[in-house]
């Protein structure tokens, strides 16, 4: 039994382990987003969210401490610099893991995992710059019953009202099309 056991192990070894989260961290800082299985997606959060919360703190210690993990130094300085400038007023949850469906192959299933502050499409100011609002839609009205009722029925006397243009005859050319 794996009682408490809170580690995905990933059915490797822990060395290959450690390489695959380290190579992922890697493209995941590099990319901003990356496609992976939702397992890997979801071992990669745990691995990579104290990494990216060191990055916030721009001293020796922690990018020695984070240079140890990855073993990239343009990774490092990536994330030094763009990552942890975006992330700085950022409490945690830096990373989003959104399932994407199954892989053909396998059937094994797949997410991509994405730094939060990187996607402009689900960013707070892209929504304030649409300048759309959404408004509450309630199931009974109240008083707007009687102006609808009003409105409906003035449009279907204003259309009974008016003649509709009489039908031409089957046999009869259409107006564009000559004999």
């Amino acid at each position: 039994m794996r009682h408490g056991k809170k580690v995905n192990h990933l059915s490797r070894k822990s060395a290959h382990r450690k390489a695959l989260l380290r190579n992922l961290t890697i493209a995941l800082i590099t990319h901003k987003r990356i496609n992976t299985t939702l397992a890997k997606a979801k071992a990669l959060r745990v691995y990579a969210e104290p990494l990216i919360t060191k990055s916030k703190s721009n001293d020796t210690h922690n990018r020695r401490t984070v240079f140890s993990y990855l073993q990239d130094k343009v990774a490092v300085e990536e994330l030094f610099s763009t990552v942890a400038d975006k992330v700085a007023d950022r409490p945690g949850g830096y990373l989003r893991v959104i399932k994407t469906g199954f892989r053909l192959g396998d059937g094994a299933e797949m997410a991509m995992i994405e730094l939060v502050d990187f996607n402009e499409v689900y960013n707070k100011d892209g929504a304030k710059s649409t300048g759309k609002t959404r408004r509450s839609r309630r199931r009974r009205g109240g008083s707007n019953k009687s102006e609808i009722k009003a409105t409906s029925a003035g449009t279907t006397a204003a259309a009974a009202a008016t003649p509709a243009a009489p039908a031409p005859p089957a046999d009869a050319p259409a107006s564009g099309e000559e004999e």
